[in-house]
C-alpha cells in the first residue's frame, strides 16, 4: 500500500516538472508569418489600411483591439489564443517569439537601448522606434557626428547625458524598439529633432518645423 503510494506522488511530482509548452501570443514587436497573417485578415475586414508587412507595430495593435472590441474580447491589443481563435488564424509561433526574446547584438545596439529608455519609456512602442530614428537620421546627416555615439555624446544634444540617465539599463521594450530602428523603421519620415512641447523652455527647438506628433513628443526637422 505504502509503495503504491509512493509510486502514485512520484508520477503526480514528475508530471508537476514536465515543461508545458507556452501559447504563442503576438503583441508589438512580434515579426513573422502569424502576424502578416494577422494583418492580413485585419485588411480585409477594414480594421487596418496598407500592406501586411510582417511586423507587429502601434497600427496593428490598434487594429487588434477595435477587432477584439467588436468581438466582445479583452481589449489588450495582443493576439493570443482566444482572438486567434476568433480571427481563423492559427498561431504556429513563427513571430511569437522575437518580442520576447529580442537581446542585444553590438555596442550600438546598446547604447541607442539606453538612450531609448532613459527618452522615451514613457511613450508607445512607435515613439520609441522615432527616437531611435532621430537618432540614426542624425547619424545620416552630414550636420552632426557620423557615429551613433558621436551622435548621443554631442554637446548638449540630449538631456538624459547631462542628468546620467543614459546610464540606466534598458528594459526589453527599448532594446527592440532600437533594433527596430537599426532594421530601418523610421516612423518619423526623417526627422533629425523631437522634444515634448510640454517639458522644454528652448525656444529654438520651437522654430522647427513639426512634421508629425507621436506620443508626447513632436518630431521636426
Amino acid at each position: 500500500m505504502m509503495a503504491r503510494r509512493m509510486l502514485a506522488l512520484l508520477a503526480a511530482l514528475a508530471l508537476a516538472l514536465t515543461p508545458v509548452a507556452l501559447a504563442a501570443v503576438l503583441e508589438v514587436g512580434s515579426r513573422g508569418g502569424d502576424v502578416t497573417a494577422v494583418q492580413k485578415k485585419l485588411i480585409q475586414w477594414g480594421y487596418m489600411t496598407g500592406a501586411a508587412d510582417g511586423r507587429y507595430g502601434e497600427k496593428t495593435r490598434q487594429a487588434v483591439a477595435a477587432f477584439q472590441r467588436k468581438n466582445g474580447l479583452a481589449a489588450d491589443g495582443r493576439v493570443g489564443p482566444a482572438t486567434a481563435k476568433a480571427m481563423g488564424v492559427t498561431l504556429s509561433g513563427s513571430g511569437a517569439s522575437v518580442a520576447a526574446s529580442a537581446s542585444i547584438i553590438s555596442a550600438d545596439h546598446r547604447l541607442l537601448s539606453r538612450l531609448v529608455y532613459a527618452e522615451a519609456r514613457g511613450e508607445t512602442y512607435k515613439g520609441q522606434v522615432a527616437v531611435a530614428a532621430v537618432v540614426l537620421n542624425r547619424v545620416a546627416s552630414a550636420s552632426f557626428p557620423n557615429t551613433i555615439s558621436g551622435v548621443i555624446f554631442q554637446s548638449g544634444a540630449f538631456s538624459c547625458v547631462n542628468n546620467g540617465a543614459i546610464n540606466n539599463t534598458p528594459d526589453s521594450t527599448a532594446v527592440r524598439a532600437a533594433l527596430d530602428a537599426l532594421n530601418g523603421w523610421d516612423p518619423t519620415g526623417g526627422c533629425l529633432y523631437y522634444y515634448n512641447p510640454r517639458g522644454t523652455d528652448d525656444a529654438w527647438i520651437r522654430t522647427r518645423t513639426v512634421k508629425t506628433v507621436i506620443g508626447n513628443h513632436q518630431f521636426a526637422i
